[in-house]
């Protein structure tokens, strides 16, 4: 999976969707997305991810509840 093209779909996917948060890369290669909103739009970036972009080769895709504390201070979806 290509991290930078990935982070980008996933940050303006997740603002279409009107939902906070962050995708970042891992030192394994990995992308770790962190979500928040309407259960709906979390819903449905999920299933985004899934496929991801154009071009993605998205090997499988994990969903865990996060701590809300993660969040504190952001209002947006950005990447790191």
């Amino acid at each position: 999976m290509q991290g930078v093209f990935f982070r980008a779909s996933t940050q303006a996917e997740a603002q279409r969707l009107g939902l906070r948060g962050w995708a970042r890369n891992l030192p394994d290669g990995r992308v770790e997305v962190l979500a928040c909103g309407e259960p709906a739009a979390v819903d449905a970036l999920a299933a985004w991810l899934q496929q991801g972009p154009p071009l993605a080769e998205v090997a499988s895709v994990r969903a865990a509840d996060a701590d809300p504390a993660e969040l504190a201070g952001i209002s947006d979806f950005r990447t790191g």
